[in-house]
């Protein structure tokens, strides 16, 4: 994230970096951002993201950047947001991924709708036009839809 950080401040924009006090008391943040929010813990730190966001881009990254990707994504879901989920498929290391998400709708644990919550590409360009143009579904309910 640091290095995208500072490729954005190179070109002239701003970043905003939001982490919790226990992890700049180990000297882990950014020292040159626009603005760094600095707030008492993780769950903080993802509200407060959230609240800032336009939209959420998963880079290629591990766990931690799964479990963001996918409490985000639930979140839209459940209409707690209405903002765009996508996935940066650099060299295509979100495949499997992608292909899980299928696979959770051929198992009938997702619906089409949310499936199509799912924006991906390889291209930067490319995943914020379909960011542009995102139309979110209707909020997720557990009632069937022809008993409405």
């Amino acid at each position: 994230m640091g290095t995208v950080a500072d490729t954005v401040l190179e070109s002239g924009g701003q970043v905003i970096g939001v982490i919790p006090k226990m992890l700049e008391d180990r000297e882990i943040s950014h020292t040159n951002l626009t603005e760094l929010i600095i707030v008492d813990s993780m769950h903080e730190r993802k509200t407060k993201m959230s609240e800032l966001a336009d939209g959420f881009i998963a880079l290629p990254g591990g766990p931690g950047t799964m479990e963001e990707f996918f409490e985000v994504f639930t979140w839209g879901q459940l209409g707690l947001h209405h903002k765009p989920c996508g996935i940066l498929n650099i060299d295509h290391y979100f495949d499997q991924l992608i292909n899980f998400f299928t696979h959770m709708n051929e198992q009938q644990f997702l619906q089409d709708r949310y499936l199509s919550m799912l924006l991906n590409d390889t291209s930067p360009a490319s995943l914020i036009e379909k960011f542009r143009v995102y139309n979110p579904p209707a909020i997720k309910t557990y009632i069937k839809e022809n008993q409405a």
